[in-house]
């Protein structure tokens, strides 16, 4: 099974947050999701913690990667 990614890189609030909430929907698994802003990666783990799920925050080379489980 491939890990659903999601990359809302250089998009505007609240599209990160809205595309998350719309791929963990429909996830049967892990989903990935591609942040460049400190805040969006906050956003994200935000969702992810009020909706129950957990997440782990990785920087790579000028962006985040959050993988909410």
């Amino acid at each position: 099974m491939t890990m659903k990614e999601v990359d809302v890189r250089g998009l505007s609030c609240p599209e990160p947050v809205m595309l998350t909430a719309e791929a963990v929907k429909d996830a049967a698994g892990p989903v990935k999701i591609l942040v460049t802003e400190p805040h969006q990666k906050m956003n994200i783990e935000k969702y992810a913690k009020d909706h129950g799920k957990s997440s782990t925050a990785t920087e790579k080379d000028g962006y985040f990667e959050i993988v909410i489980g």
